[in-house]
């Protein structure tokens, strides 16, 4: 046996260290390497997400496919009058609905048009009753117009004379007229009572104050025309005085008379 070295060679020759030998791997081919790159995938959660969704996508639209398919099966082996009768059935179906539309879009136009006549005829109604009840002195009202005030000191103004005063501001145009707070109307009288005058059987002492409503404008020259109401008081020795107003007030009222025979002859 031969004697050893200390660098583990034998003795008595010269020698190398022995060095390893490294694992040469042979060379791949293209193919290996896309599969090594494609195997074990790695993948991002956003990779995912849109992978998973894409396989939704394609499930809904296989699904809606087949759904369609198997819907229009029965008309494949459909003949072609009966294709024929399927469409003339479709169209009559639109026809009927179409129709309806037009029967329903005339209704409510009709239904919107007396809507809006029943509001109208509601609104003159009530117009009409306002009107009906300022004539007829079963409502209080206001507006412009005059006051004519009478003073009487010697007793010599007569239920006439007040009755022609009435009359000539009827002819111009007075709306509504109170008399020393009783209310005037067109079936009102005059009577001459002891120390006054009487109105309606109510009596009234001086001085007399209308208040009339109507226009100032026209109410007060119809007054004083030459040979008026004013000149005819004051040959009796009594005062007048009209004052117009932007505001009277007529609140003197009238109970309704409710008619022991007139009906209406209206439904």
């Amino acid at each position: 046996m031969r004697p050893m070295n200390a660098d583990n060679t034998p003795s008595g020759r010269p020698g190398k260290p022995v060095e390893p030998v490294d694992h040469v791997e042979p060379p791949r081919t293209g193919r290996q390497r896309l599969a090594a790159g494609l195997w074990p995938p790695r993948l991002s959660r956003a990779q995912l997400i849109v992978a998973l969704l894409l396989f939704v996508l394609g499930l809904g639209l296989a699904i809606q496919v087949r759904s369609n398919s198997d819907s229009s099966a029965p008309l494949r082996g459909a003949r072609q009058e009966d294709l024929v009768r399927i469409l003339d059935e479709l169209d009559g179906r639109t026809k009927r609905l179409e129709d309806e539309k037009q029967q329903l879009d005339a209704q409510r136009k009709e239904l919107e048009n007396s809507s809006d006549q029943a509001e109208e005829a509601r609104r003159q109604t009530v117009e009409k009753e306002r009107q009906l009840g300022i004539l007829a002195g079963t409502v209080a009202a206001q507006g412009p117009g005059i006051t004519l005030r009478i003073t009487d000191p010697k007793g010599q103004v007569r239920s006439d004379q007040l009755l022609d005063t009435l009359q000539e501001l009827r002819a111009a145009g007075a709306e509504a007229i109170q008399i020393n707070g009783v209310r005037v109307v067109a079936g009102s009288y005059f009577s001459d009572e002891g120390g006054g005058i009487g109105i309606d059987g109510k009596k009234i002492t001086q001085p007399y104050e209308f208040k009339v409503i109507g226009k100032p404008q026209d109410l007060e020259p119809a007054l004083n025309i030459p040979g008026g109401v004013v000149q005819t008081l004051e040959k009796e020795q009594a005062g007048v005085t009209v004052t117009r107003s932007a505001k009277i007030v007529v609140d003197a009222l009238r109970a309704a008379k409710q008619p022991d025979y007139a009906r209406s002859s209206s439904p």
